[in-house]
């Protein structure tokens, strides 16, 4: 097999590095035969079956019609949200022990697990830039001796819902409108001011880390809280924070601007250039650990999704090194097909109350059966790299071959569940009325504290300027006045100098016109309104 040609580094504007590979040259005897998607070897790449040089197609041209029916059906519908990523192979290596907390045994001493970490966009499409403004999704897939593990989150360690009823609506509100197909700031407040738990996450999202420099620059959190269980059956709750080993840096919305309409695929090029340099990223596990019995009377809702927990309360501990080392070699297969779940929990590990999380245990693997087919499992990227023994049977692209008995419980040797090799995902307590109401209310559980708090301790003097800077400039496109009113407000209740300043920011500029404009405008339209 033909080894890759080594690749050489070249430097770029902008910062990044990219690599320049060198051409392979190959002698004809080298070269190996077409073949049909079946083996069957190919009369030609060039030419069609034809009746004469000049005369009419033949249907049983079988690899004409292969190529063009298989063209009509490469591309699969993109994900709704995170349609935009791009990622890599890599290991995990614990480097401390946990095992008090957990007997899962990706996280045992000395253990070293194979992974594949998928970076995205939440709202863009597969072709939209990658230095939008907008959350990162860091979803990783831990291939362990136990089944896969998979923990999904994003760059921040908060999210703008707490409740999976309004996911939905806020997917769309980042969107397109259904009459115009364009991408809209006034809905996008619209929905943030009338959901006042987002107001964590959009000052997360409005600040530096709105715009990571790239993937390498950014950390990883699972946002939601987990669940582990050590050998004793005792129960502690877990968030996941992978920070990253290169440093937090972040483009200023005037850079991501400009690497917009440089580098649409910037962050994906970044990453795939400095694996192939080996250059390896890597970031350092820690988790927060919470006493089981703590979350009963915590001051706020610990399973409540827009909200941390202090580290003062709850200090990171250290677990383990994730290292990226190798490249997707097929996009298709190994990374646009991977699929991610947080239902996907090992002995050791387990979902919480945390109603999104919940939720999403639900649809994740809903929307990879939609997108993909019901067995996306047997992809091999999504395979577990231990022996499966499942009672699932046929359905579209089933590979895996089926053996009698089909069904359970049976006297004839098929797989049996065995409670002791599970804690069957965590379990809890719980009772009351049915009702709608997505938490019950504890003494710290407002909206606007923490992002209150974070503006004025977290930030500094020039972090909490670049802020207002984003919040105005992401409100004077196209926000209508109804909407405004409400998004100064919203600041306002967040922290009252900071919603002054967005207020005063957004009302000086409002009448200027981009003296640009004109010149960027259609000439002949120009041309025509002078005529007029």
């Amino acid at each position: 097999m033909q080894g890759l040609p080594a690749p050489v580094a070249v430097s770029t504007a902008g910062g990044g590095r990219h690599i320049r590979r060198k051409e392979f040259r190959v002698t004809t005897h080298e070269r190996r035969p077409t073949t049909t998607d079946a083996g069957i070897p190919v009369a030609s790449d060039e030419h069609s079956l034809t009746v004469g040089p000049d005369g009419p197609l033949l249907l049983q041209d079988h690899y004409l019609i292969e190529q063009m029916a298989n063209f009509n059906r490469e591309r699969i519908p993109e994900r709704q949200p995170h349609a935009k990523g791009g990622g890599a192979f890599g290991t995990f290596e614990v480097t401390s022990d946990v095992s008090a907390f957990t007997r899962a045994a990706v996280f045992q001493p000395g253990a070293e697990t194979d992974v594949i970490i998928r970076f995205s966009t939440v709202a863009g499409e597969r072709g939209s830039p990658d230095t939008w403004r907008d959350p990162r999704g860091f979803a990783v897939k831990f291939y362990t001796s136990d089944g896969n593990l998979d923990i999904v989150g994003n760059n921040t360690p908060v999210f703008f819902v707490r409740d999976p009823m309004k996911f939905q609506h806020f997917i769309r509100s980042q969107k397109r409108r259904a009459d115009n197909n364009l991408r809209d700031h006034d809905m996008q407040w619209d929905f943030w001011t009338l959901s006042p738990e987002s107001a964590h996450q959009v000052t997360w999202l409005m600040g530096d880390r709105g715009i990571p420099r790239t993937w390498r620059h950014m950390n990883g959190y699972s946002s939601h809280t987990y669940m582990w269980i050590n050998a004793a059956g005792e129960r502690f709750w877990v968030k996941y924070h992978f920070k990253t080993d290169q440093g937090v840096e972040c483009f200023t919305q005037h850079e991501a601007d400009q690497m917009a309409s440089a580098d649409t695929d910037y962050h994906q090029r970044d990453l795939y250039d400095h694996i192939a340099a080996g250059q390896f990223p890597s970031w350092t596990l820690h988790v927060q650990l919470m006493p089981f019995e703590d979350a009963k009377t915590y001051r706020f809702n610990p399973f409540d999704l827009t909200k941390v927990w202090p580290h003062s309360d709850y200090p990171l501990q250290e677990v383990g090194k994730l290292t990226l080392n190798r490249n997707v070699t097929d996009y298709h297969t190994e990374m646009e097909q991977v699929a991610f779940e947080p239902n996907n929990t090992v002995p050791g590990t387990g979902l919480s109350p945390d109603k999104m999380l919940l939720a999403r245990g639900f649809s994740y693997a809903d929307a990879h059966r939609a997108r993909l087919g019901v067995n996306y499992k047997q992809i091999p990227v999504n395979s577990a790299k231990v022996e499966t023994h499942s009672y699932s049977k046929d359905g579209a692209m089933r590979v895996h071959n089926v053996s009698d008995p089909v069904y359970a419980p049976n006297s004839y040797g098929g797989p049996q569940a065995d409670p002791a090799r599970t804690d069957d995902g965590g379990t809890w307590y719980s009772d009351g009325e049915m009702v709608r109401t997505a938490y019950t209310l504890r003494a710290e559980d407002d909206d606007w504290g923490q992002a209150g708090t974070m503006v004025r301790e977290v930030l500094d003097d020039a972090a909490r300027e670049r802020l207002v800077d984003n919040i105005v400039g992401h409100l004077l496109n196209g926000v209508t006045e109804p909407v405004l009113l409400r998004a100064f407000e919203y600041w306002h209740n967040v922290d009252k100098s900071l919603g002054d300043r967005v207020e005063a920011g957004v009302r000086a500029k409002q009448n200027e016109k981009d003296p640009k404009a004109a010149q960027q405008g259609n000439p002949a339209r120009s041309s025509m309104q002078a005529k007029a």
